[in-house]
């Protein structure tokens, strides 16, 4: 079965740095786009930002462009992102996302907190 296991989050002081995780299996990773979401409480869940199969497109909310790296490692069946001069305002539950078959597939979901 698909299965989509996040890392990396934590808490961190504003304008550090944190690089999340998904790791996926139970399909052939690098046949699909990879996304991360985050769901802030009391909001809804919001795409941060897209990766097409092979890396090669890349797609971020304006929110954290310049600040977020979505990347990924098919040989690792792996997608990270990396998050560079973190806001109060990034924090959130962040969350991996596949699209297989018309089928969302999700992770349980990484906490992060910018806070000082």
């Amino acid at each position: 079965q698909v299965q989509l296991v996040e890392s990396g989050g934590g808490l961190v002081q504003p304008g550090g740095s944190l690089r999340l995780s998904c790791t996926a299996s139970g399909f052939t990773f690098r046949n699909y786009p990879m996304s991360w979401y985050r769901q802030a409480p009391g909001k809804e869940r919001e795409l941060v930002a897209g990766i097409s199969s092979f890396g090669g497109r890349t797609n971020y909310t304006d929110s954290v462009k310049g600040r977020f790296t979505i990347s990924r490692d098919n040989a690792k069946n792996t997608v990270y992102l990396q998050m560079n001069s973190l806001k109060p305002e990034d924090t959130a539950v962040y969350y991996c996302n596949t699209l297989i078959n018309v089928v969302d597939y999700w992770g349980q979901g990484t906490q992060v907190t910018v806070s000082s």
